[in-house]
């Protein structure tokens, strides 16, 4: 055990799920920072946002979700899909572009989905994500399905016409509609602050009658708490949730982003509230052997770094796939 003071009590079941968001929030980290560097070598196609430093809030919602029950996300969705149980190495192809990526390498990151698992598709537009899941939900309810509809959307998306038109459905129609805020501070390059009027995302969700919970979104056990309460209050019928979360994305808004727009000392001070050392130095604070801790990690790395290799060596799609997927006005213009 790591030192010699009296380890924390939590019971073994609290303990086990610790590890298992750790697990999670690692494969997605090791993830990213595989991708990033292979955007760097010219591996990956097109632009790659990291959600680096936000990755309790994908653990901390998804651990709560069923496998039928379905997500959107934004841009910078990878975290989101790992936690939902995509297969990195399919999600690692689609990034490069190849044959075996989750939507066949056509949709890269910024639009990478995978409907076995319920994971309706990252989103290149900033709030297109919420109409999306809001009509999933409705249709999810006309057809009677005891299904949960998340939508994950950053601050910068509260000042875009969707947002509020989502939100308003949702209420009016009741419908099992999760509404998750990932609140980083920035809208790409521009402090979200200075261009929001108001008290924020949870003050207009409860402006629309939409309970709403705001958290620490780098307390991936509070979260956790959280989203399975909330859940469940849906799943019982209560209509739809707010959950408004404050993280930070440690990285720039793209992979070759440089973030100059922000100070140092801001970014070095978020690094220290950073999710994954705080997971880690809890699950020492539970009395976790640092040999176990250590076991995970490694796993962690090595599942991602097969992901890279099998990736590499994928072929490219098979040039009769071109127009594949293409809809067909019938005067043939797009061959």
């Amino acid at each position: 055990m790591r030192g010699s003071a009296t380890p924390d009590r939590r019971n073994d079941a609290q303990v086990e799920r610790l590890k298992a968001h750790y697990k999670t929030m690692l494969r997605i980290r090791a993830f990213e920072e595989t991708a990033e560097a292979a955007s760097k070598e010219g591996l990956v196609k097109g632009a790659i946002h990291l959600s680096i430093g936000q990755e309790a809030v994908a653990s901390g919602v998804c651990a709560n979700l069923r496998r039928d029950d379905m997500i959107a996300s934004t841009h910078r969705g990878h975290g989101h899909t790992i936690a939902k149980g995509a297969d990195p190495a399919a999600m690692m192809k689609e990034l490069f572009g190849r044959d075996g990526g989750n939507c066949g390498g056509k949709g890269g990151s910024m639009h990478i989905a995978d409907f076995t698992i319920g994971m309706l598709g990252a989103n290149g537009v900033v709030a297109a994500g919420l109409p999306i899941a809001v009509g999933a939900a409705h249709a999810a309810k006309l057809q009677k399905r005891d299904v949960v509809s998340v939508c994950f959307f950053g601050d910068g998306a509260i000042n875009r016409g969707p947002f509020l038109e989502a939100l308003n459905w949702a209420q009016i129609y009741r419908l099992p509609m999760l509404f998750v805020c990932e609140d980083n501070q920035w809208a790409s390059t521009t402090r979200t602050r200075d261009l929001t009027a108001g008290e924020g995302a949870a003050a207009r969700g409860a402006a629309m009658g939409i309970p709403a919970t705001t958290l620490d979104g780098n307390d991936v056990e509070a979260l956790d708490a959280a989203a399975a309460k909330l859940v469940a209050e849906i799943r019982a019928g209560g209509g739809p949730r707010f959950l408004h979360v404050h993280t930070y994305r440690l990285k720039g808004h793209t992979a070759a982003d440089a973030g100059a727009y922000r100070k140092a000392e801001e970014v070095e001070a978020k690094w220290a509230a950073d999710p994954v050392a705080r997971t880690r130095a809890r699950l020492a604070a539970l009395g976790v052997a640092d040999a176990e801790v250590a076991a995970i990690e490694r796993g962690a790395r090595e599942e991602i770094a097969a992901a890279h290799a099998a990736a590499k060596a994928a072929p490219w799609p098979a040039l009769d796939q071109a127009y594949a997927h293409i809809q067909d006005t019938g005067h043939g213009q797009w061959r």
